[in-house]
């Protein structure tokens, strides 16, 4: 069953979670130096962000509020968020077709119980959705444990937000940079220690 929050209390909390998701998605994109065409992945427990134990409280209304929020700072950057789905669709990615040219997509349709709430936000919101098993994202978003590392890039590196919760929902960020290679006679291009530049 797809749980559902209080009328009375709803209209507040998915403008505060809209909000949360905002801020959350603005440090990050600062703090990894996003670029238009990059890719950020993002798994989200509505469940956790409610109070209630990832999987068994997915609510669509607040998938449908964070993924407002974070495309509202991601979208006008030209980064794309990979929303990923839960253990139930092996956490494969909801994505817009045109980030991955040439990605071979699979055929599934994320629903709140199979899927998750922000997945199938995701599938609903984008122009033209994609579902991948596989990606390799430049940054990702954590909210709620829902292990977005099988989906980022070599080496991932711990971000610390000020937004450190959306909700109940604990937030954990990361972005990625290029590994160092070579040993201790090798030298190093100091600009890309934090990233690519611009």
């Amino acid at each position: 069953m797809a749980g559902t929050i209080h009328q009375a209390e709803s209209a507040e909390l998915l403008a505060e979670l809209r909000q949360q998701a905002a801020a959350a998605a603005r440090q990050l994109a600062e703090a990894a130096r996003l670029r238009a065409g990059q890719i950020v992945v993002v798994g989200c427990s509505s469940s956790e962000t409610v109070g209630r134990q990832v999987g068994t409280w997915s609510t669509p209304e607040v998938g449908q509020a964070i993924f407002d929020g974070l495309n509202s700072v991601f979208a006008p950057l030209g980064v794309y968020i990979a929303a990923q789905c839960c253990e139930h669709l092996n956490r494969a990615l909801i994505v817009e077709r045109e980030a991955v040219p040439g990605a071979e997509p699979v055929n599934v349709l994320p629903q709140p119980k199979a899927g998750g709430s922000f997945a199938t936000a995701a599938y609903r919101s984008l122009r033209h959705p994609a579902a991948l098993e596989h990606i390799r994202a430049d940054a990702g978003l954590d909210i709620g444990g829902t292990l977005i590392g099988m989906h980022l890039k070599e080496v991932a590196v711990p971000v610390r937000l000020e937004q450190d919760h959306i909700g109940a929902a604990m937030v954990l960020a990361a972005r990625t940079r290029p590994k160092f290679i070579g040993g201790e006679r090798a030298a190093y291009d100091a600009a890309l220690k934090d990233g690519y530049p611009d």
